[in-house]
């Protein structure tokens, strides 16, 4: 009997899951997409429960469309975005406040006194993160600051708190178990990733309660099964939830970089370079922070990682906020029909900028208008965006590492885009290796699930199940290139330099 195996793959503007074969290949897959709250400027929040709904639907849709037995499914993995936090009763289970999504920056100023108190080497040396409003740990702090009663109550046990891996995994297991993976607990700016263990002195100068926290628990193993009485998944129940992983890492897993050296950059709402540094945590120097791939067997794989805030969510932008673009293959038809952006440069930093810059307070620039700018050169320079962004982390994490990339293995939905892709072969001078399967985050979580439950016997059956679908090249002058990327870091200063031009 064939063997199939579920992997919920929840991001940040949408929920989906996916069942996968023994090969490797889609058999079945469901999308729900949920709402994007914006309070105020530079806040995000999601409704926890319309993310457990969302998934909870995707998932009975999926197996259903498959038209298997739901007992053929051997194992359920699970992927999410990372550093979102969520507070939640634990007798009932219902949500305190929304979520807090990792791109909001309302907790700018608690990391600025985190930093005034003397932090930020205690937080780099423990954590590998730098201090900023994009980790978990300041969301929490947040939320127990602000909500009435949060503190008291979770100072009594009465609330938990996690990122929605936890949340996800409390509510398939029906409340029986409130645990983390390690990849996303060295999100959350409170997790040692040199012990694997929640760090009293920093939960402390956070005001984090560590009854709170979820237990840190390896990538690959049995953290519970789906509870009998969830409503819509009564024939899944039993199923084990056995693999788990925060989608940047996942992602890695799922592109096969399992040696020393290999890299991958996903392009989804924002864009996350990681490369493979082995069982050794490096310090980065040039601005990017030092994350847990995953544990398997006892065994940790430390991963570099370099984090841009605004990507996909950039055509998004020309698409529902300025309106030029009906839908998101439009962009690229487009960015086509012109040879370049005519010298226009847009700096997504509408949430202010990741790495290696981690400047909080930048805001998004066009600078390069002419009279002559057209719809279409803004489409070619959003997607240049991209691609510059990418190339900052690439030349930081080249700093770093202990071997440069020779190869960028690319993932996620702009990483369709040929014209996107060449533009990055061209500006890193590497070879941009997009894969047939580009549902990599998703297959990861299956595979972590997939090896816990004997589907798999090890990483060299997971490697040959990896095909290339397309190589790019490097094809433009390499000084064109130089030049333009020059013009970029220009861009970039006068968006981080916005309200002292503005006096």
């Amino acid at each position: 009997m064939e063997t199939y195996i579920a992997a919920l793959d929840q991001g940040t503007t949408s929920s989906r899951a996916i069942l996968f074969n023994r090969e490797g290949a889609i058999v079945a897959r469901a999308q729900h997409p949920f709402r994007q709250i914006y309070p105020q400027p530079g806040w995000v929040e999601h409704d926890p429960m319309e993310i457990w709904a969302t998934e909870k639907r995707a998932l009975a849709e999926a197996v259903d469309a498959a038209h298997i037995d739901p007992k053929q499914i051997a194992a359920l993995g699970i992927t999410n975005q990372r550093e979102t936090a969520i507070l939640w009763e634990r007798a009932t289970g219902r949500p305190v406040c929304n979520a807090i999504v990792w791109q909001c920056r309302r907790t700018a100023a608690i990391c600025d006194r985190l930093k005034a108190e003397g932090l930020a080497a205690t937080v780099e040396e423990k954590t590998g993160l730098l201090i900023d409003a994009y980790f978990s740990g300041t969301k929490i702090q947040w939320m127990l600051d602000h909500i009435p009663g949060a503190r008291e109550r979770a100072e009594r046990g009465e609330l938990c708190a996690g990122t929605v891996d936890s949340w996800l995994i409390w509510n398939l297991t029906g409340g029986k178990a409130h645990v983390t993976d390690v990849s996303n607990a060295s999100r959350t700016m409170l997790f040692n990733i040199h012990t694997l263990q929640w760090d009293e002195e920093l939960c402390r100068a956070m005001r984090i309660p560590m009854a709170l926290l979820p237990q840190p628990r390896s990538s690959s193993e049995v953290y519970g099964t789906v509870a009998p009485e969830i409503p819509g998944l009564e024939d899944l129940a039993g199923i084990p939830i056995c693999g788990s992983a925060g989608d940047q890492p996942a992602a890695l897993f799922g592109q096969g970089c399992f040696a020393q050296g290999q890299a991958k950059n996903t392009y989804g709402t924002g864009c996350f370079t990681l490369m493979n540094v082995g069982g050794e945590a490096v310090r980065s120097r040039s601005g990017l922070v030092t994350s847990v791939g995953w544990m398997l067997n006892g065994q940790v794989t430390y991963a570099l990682e370099g984090s841009v805030f605004n990507a996909g969510s950039t055509i998004q932008w020309l698409r529902d906020e300025l309106g030029l673009i009906e839908t998101a293959p439009d962009c690229d038809r487009l960015a086509e029909s012109v040879p370049s952006s005519g010298g226009v440069y847009i700096v997504p930093a509408f949430t202010g900028l990741g790495a290696p810059y981690w400047d909080m307070y930048a805001r998004g620039t066009i600078v390069g208008l002419t009279r002559g700018t057209t719809r279409a050169h803004l489409a070619r320079a959003v997607l240049d965006s991209i691609a510059f962004q990418v190339t900052d982390l690439v030349r930081a994490m080249n700093e770093d590492a202990p071997c440069p990339i020779t190869t960028l293995r690319v993932d996620g939905g702009a990483s369709v885009s040929d014209i996107l892709m060449q533009t990055q072969a061209d500006l890193l001078r590497l070879p941009v290796d997009r894969p047939a399967q580009v549902e990599t985050t998703a297959f990861g979580a299956a595979a972590l699930a997939g090896l816990a439950a004997g589907v798999w016997s090890g990483f060299g059956e997971l490697e040959n199940l990896r095909r290339s679908q397309h190589v790019f090249l490097p094809q433009r002058e390499e000084a064109a290139c130089r030049t333009e990327y020059r013009q970029w870091r220009r861009a970039v200063d006068r968006a981080r330099n916005w309200i002292e031009n503005d006096v």
